[in-house]
């Protein structure tokens, strides 16, 4: 990992670092606003680009905020839930035997189907990157899709499947997780309504450090 500082946010997906005084630009694998990460000045890690002819000289993989490492990578969440799915470390999903990734139910492309004697389970997955005061927020800007999913999700229940929302939490500073109404009340809405509707939904932190980043206890939902 290179260690270099945030300058400033060019569009989604690429932003201006400063690194060892000359500044380069990286990718940032999430198209969250980000606000509470990317700050002039924040401290960054990042990791170099692995082929030619790319744009961007660096990914960048972590930012250092209040003493906290955060995870900025928005793809990670869906493998992160697939590898303890796989390693049965998560209980409220066990007794499924085969876990398919990026799967399309209905107008949505879901991150995973379980399969198994249990049925089929159909599962999203959520970055969640702020906390404040302890809880872990999602999302941070208004979300048409995110509420698109959980609509899928609604019908899958209703046709006698099970379903299931699951927020991963990038950081180790949360204590519970609630639906963030003050960036998009409509989400929370739709979140209760899935729930009311018998889509389960799950919250989990993760363990952050320079060398890994590996999904951690279950956290309490607040809806």
């Amino acid at each position: 990992m290179t260690t270099g500082r945030f300058v400033r946010r060019l569009n989604r997906f690429a932003a201006l670092v400063a690194v060892d005084g000359a500044e380069a630009p990286a990718h940032v694998a999430n198209s969250g606003r980000l606000h509470e990460l990317l700050q002039p000045g924040n401290q960054v890690l990042l990791a170099t680009a692995g082929r030619d002819g790319r744009k961007t000289a660096y990914d960048l993989m972590l930012v250092q905020v209040d003493g906290v490492l955060v995870s900025a990578d928005a793809r990670l969440p869906s493998a992160l839930v697939h590898e303890a799915l796989v390693d049965g470390r998560l209980p409220p999903f066990q007794g499924y035997s085969s876990f398919q990734r990026e799967v399309v139910f209905r107008e949505s492309r879901l991150d995973l189907l379980l399969e198994g004697s249990k049925g089929r389970c159909y599962v999203e997955v959520k970055s969640v990157t702020l906390v404040e005061n302890g809880a872990a927020l999602f999302p941070d800007a208004p979300t048409v899709r995110g509420r698109k999913h959980l609509g899928s999700l609604e019908r899958a229940v209703a046709e006698g499947h099970r379903a299931a929302v699951v927020f991963v939490v990038q950081r180790e500073d949360a204590a519970h997780f609630r639906p963030h109404a003050a960036a998009d009340p409509e989400f929370g809405r739709a979140l209760r309504r899935a729930a009311s509707c018998g889509v389960q939904v799950y919250a989990y932190g993760c363990r952050v450090s320079v060398q890994s980043i590996v999904l951690d206890g279950q956290l309490p939902v607040r809806l």
